[in-house]
């Protein structure tokens, strides 16, 4: 299949008093036209900053190293002039933002804000991007647009505003759209909404999909394969449907069995994952995840493991340097 976008050895550093901060130290991975890749992790892992390196968004003191390559469509982003970036961001590649309250502009109307990408890639006049923005949010599901593009963002519910970002992002055809938690503080009702959205769209429209998430279910839904990211770096990578049935890394394992899972007794305690992530200003020599790590030992601590292929999987641990681990099967996440 077409590769779509290339990310190889992305690094991107926060410059501060107390030292750099590495938010992301290397990461690499491949999305194809059309496809759909799910990164996940907990807080602090890198994830919403590889998004925003990727849309070249990094304001000072933070940096994307000039080590890193981010290739769309064949064209380096990484060493992008700004004017050009312009062009691609917001119109080839488009991104769902965490929280839609304050990623919307309070003192504009929906519509406005919608024509305003239109008329900015486009090249329309304001009548027609007008009727673009209607068509969009008739797309996302927005009853009666022809009013609600009227509205101010305050006179949306939290569920109709995650809409209006996904009808801002989708107004210029993107071919990859980088949603960042789209459904985090939505209740639950909604949350199954924006997502079926999104399936949808995507089967229509044909753009591929990066979805940032913690949510392991949200990835089991929509996604065809996973990255997961622990202290800035991917510690595996791999098909959802195999990572999920037989994850080679202790990281994934003590996520999925952190799940409640559908028909779990309530005598039946989760599994909680000891200690925090660890500082970016100060990482561990060998693996990140190894001082809450179950199954370390004493080269964990020493030496940082590369991604080892395991079948159809990679594995950042030292137990899958000779092959696929020996663990016990988990279930998908309902």
């Amino acid at each position: 299949m077409t590769e779509l976008l290339t990310v190889a050895n992305l690094r991107t550093g926060f410059h501060t008093h107390a030292g750099v901060i590495r938010a992301v130290d290397g990461v690499d991975f491949t999305i194809v036209k059309g496809g759909a890749l799910g990164v996940v992790g907990e807080s602090g892992s890198g994830k919403s900053v590889t998004a925003l390196s990727i849309m070249r968004l990094i304001d000072l003191p933070g940096r994307v190293e000039q080590s890193s390559s981010i290739l769309f469509e064949g064209r380096e982003l990484a060493t992008l002039e700004e004017d050009e970036m312009r062009k691609v961001r917001g119109n080839e590649i488009s991104m769902i933002f965490q929280e839609p309250m304050t990623s919307l502009n309070p003192v504009f109307t929906v519509g406005d804000q919608i024509s305003e990408a239109v008329r900015l890639h486009q090249n329309v006049g304001e009548r027609e991007a007008e009727e673009r923005a209607i068509e969009m949010m008739r797309l996302v599901g927005i009853p009666s647009p022809e009013k609600r593009v009227r509205d101010y963002p305050h006179q949306m519910s939290g569920g109709m505003r995650q809409r209006v970002m996904i009808g801002m992002a989708l107004s210029c055809n993107p071919k990859l759209l980088i949603a960042d938690e789209p459904t985090t503080a939505l209740d639950v009702t909604v949350q199954a909404q924006i997502l079926e959205l999104m399936k949808e769209l995507r089967e229509r429209l044909g753009m591929a999909i990066l979805l940032i998430t913690h949510d392991l279910g949200v990835v089991a839904e929509m996604v065809d394969e996973v990255a997961v990211m622990y202290g800035g770096k991917i510690v595996e990578r791999g098909s959802v449907k195999e990572t999920f049935a037989s994850p080679q890394h202790p990281y994934t394992e003590a996520l999925l069995q952190s799940i409640p899972l559908l028909g779990m007794r309530y005598t039946t305690p989760l599994k909680a994952i000891r200690g925090m992530v660890p500082s970016p200003l100060d990482w561990p020599a060998g693996c990140r995840f190894a001082p809450r790590c179950d199954y370390a030992f004493e080269r964990c601590a020493d030496e940082l493991p590369p991604l080892f292929e395991v079948g159809e999987q990679e594995s950042a641990c030292w137990l899958c340097k000779s092959g696929r681990r020996d663990v016990q099967t988990i279930g998908v996440p309902s």
